[in-house]
């Protein structure tokens, strides 16, 4: 099976990084710092750009609902507490923004297109939470949390993709069963 052009994108990106990871003792605050925006950059990005390209302006709108969710929990989170980041830069540490965001936006390409969609988005988010950590932005407590944030949006937000046929399974306290939906 071929692969969509967005899912080769984001495995060459996804391996350039990591492989710019392999001599992390040699990278400074402001590399990891760039390779962090870069991360978010791509994700935000291929959140918006895979919908349109297979014309699901539904999966649009599910990524902007994830992505801002994310972002909105998250400003709430630094504005409720106030952590001061490791490099002392200001108390806006907990939770990091930017993992909310990249994870948000990779588990809204999970959800929607499954694991070859997903997979490479979840290691490009993961990195650049790391990222994040190597900048010296944020403390790994501060990227988890961010993490959880993200896919938590992007999953309540987020449906399946499917052009003709969806199926949805539904269970009471006496039954349980599939619900198909079909477009002619």
């Amino acid at each position: 099976m071929l692969l969509h052009r967005s899912q080769v994108i984001c495995c060459l990106l996804s391996v350039t990084l990591m492989s710019i990871c392999s001599s992390a003792k040699a990278i400074d605050d402001k590399t990891w710092e760039d390779i962090s925006n870069y991360g978010i950059f791509s994700l935000v990005s291929a959140a918006f750009v895979v919908p349109s390209t297979k014309g699901d302006w539904e999966g649009m709108g599910q990524a902007a609902y994830s992505l801002a969710s994310a972002q909105v929990l998250a400003q709430i989170g630094k504005g409720v507490i106030h952590e001061r980041r490791p490099d002392k830069s200001d108390n806006n540490s907990f939770p990091s923004g930017h993992t909310a965001t990249a994870f948000a936006a990779a588990t809204t390409l999970h959800r929607r297109y499954g694991w070859k969609t997903g997979f490479p988005a979840y290691a490009i988010a993961t990195l650049t939470g790391a990222a994040r950590v190597g900048a010296r932005k944020h403390h790994w407590h501060d990227v988890i949390t961010g993490g959880a944030i993200g896919a938590v949006s992007g999953w309540f937000f987020t449906d399946k993709f499917s052009e003709k046929v969806q199926i949805v399974p539904w269970a009471d306290t006496k039954s349980l069963g599939v619900q198909v939906t079909m477009i002619w």
